[in-house]
Formats: C-alpha cells, sequence, structure tokens
C-alpha cells in the first residue's frame, strides 16, 4: 500500500461548508526519501523503504551512512517499508504529500501514549462504587472478585487487571482526508490518531 512517514504536529478544528466544527489532527507528511527497493528476485517481496526526517552525520555509524549514501540522501531518523507501494519508483526519488488528494480515506499507525501501571477502572473501564462490580466491597477502585477458588487455583490468562497501560503499536482506520497543504508538507485528518506531539506515525493508502 501506497504511503508516507510523518510526524504528528498536534490537534486543530475546522468548519466544514455545512458550518459544523470538526476536530482534526496536523501531520507533517514527508518530504521521504526512497532509500531502498526490495524487489521479489532479489529480496523475496515487492517493497519500497522510505526514509523521513535528517539526522546528525555524526550520529549515523557507518553502515547507515553508507546505506543511506547509495540513495544520495543524509542519514535519517526513521526508515519504514511500505509493501506493494503503487506506481514506480526509483531509489533517491522525493515523495511528498501530493501523494494523497482531499476526500480520501487513510489509515495511520504510530505507537500510543504510555500510561504507566494503571487500575483496572482507567484500563478497562470497571464501574467501581455506584456501579459496584462484582465482588466490590467498599473501596472505590478496586477490581473485587476475581472469580477464582479451589477450582481452577489459578487465574486465568487474559483476566482483566492492572497493568501497564499505552505505548502500544495503534492503527486508526478510515480516517478523512481534510485539507493538503503541499507547500508546508502538511495533511489534516479527521479525528484523533495516537501518539504524543512529534511523534513518528505512518499514513497508508
Amino acid at each position: 500500500m501506497s504511503g508516507l512517514i510523518g510526524k504528528k504536529v498536534g490537534m486543530t478544528s475546522i468548519f466544514d461548508e455545512n458550518g459544523r466544527n470538526i476536530p482534526c489532527t496536523v501531520i507533517e507528511a514527508g518530504p521521504c526519501i526512497v532509500t531502498q527497493v526490495r524487489t521479489k528476485e532479489v529480496d523475496g517481496y515487492n517493497a519500497l523503504q522510505l526514509g523521513f526526517d535528517d539526522k546528525a552525520e555524526k550520529r549515523a555509524n557507518k553502515s547507515e551512512t553508507g546505506h543511506f549514501k547509495k540513495a544520495g540522501a543524509s542519514p535519517k531518523k526513521k526508515v519504514v517499508e511500505f509493501r506493494y507501494f503503487e506506481g514506480d519508483h526509483k531509489l533517491g526519488d522525493t515523495l511528498g504529500v501530493d501523494l494523497f488528494v482531499e476526500g480520501e480515506f487513510v489509515d495511520v499507525s504510530a505507537t500510543s501514549k504510555g500510561k504507566g501501571f494503571q487500575g483496572v477502572v482507567k484500563r478497562h473501564g470497571f464501574g467501581g462504587v455506584g456501579q459496584a462490580t462484582h465482588g466490590q466491597h467498599n473501596r472505590l477502585r478496586a477490581p473485587g472478585s476475581i472469580g477464582a477458588a479451589s477450582y481452577p487455583a489459578r487465574v486465568f490468562k487474559g483476566m482483566k487487571m492492572a497493568g501497564r497501560m499505552g505505548g502500544e503499536r495503534v492503527t486508526v482506520q478510515n480516517l478523512k482526508v481534510l485539507k493538503v497543504v503541499p507547500e508546508k508538507n502538511l495533511i489534516v485528518v479527521k479525528g484523533a490518531i495516537p501518539g504524543h506531539k512529534n511523534a513518528y506515525v505512518t499514513i497508508e493508502k
């Protein structure tokens, strides 16, 4: 699928032609450099490797420097492969936001914000006191009974309990492209996307 690497700028809202206020996310997408072209004959599959966001030369090791030099580009911070990329692209080509058009739908992937160790109310939406869950007594945000006794004498895998939350790879599908600003390499999509500000994202169509 065709796509680009980008960086989350932040959220805002715009008005549509009917005067409705639509929440949206601004993404700085590209320009991305084609750093490698994978083919079925050589690599066993077809894909396009793109690089985004310049890295200081002194922070790149020799293998990275040599890899990007083949494409005639400076070292990049983020490299992503896109399989079955549409169109014929060569090593060193530059791709920008003109890959997308207003009105089409895209999928955006990123690593969600890490929220640390959280309890069951925040992590799984348990009700707590007032909407007392089974086994609940007088502790506002405790999970209550988890159902184990002498049989099965263990906790089933996948039981909803407290634990680390966030920091996972998340894909939000079918986000409408509201606006494309080629001169500033910006793309505006409807709704929210995962990740903090300045987080790297991949946009696929």
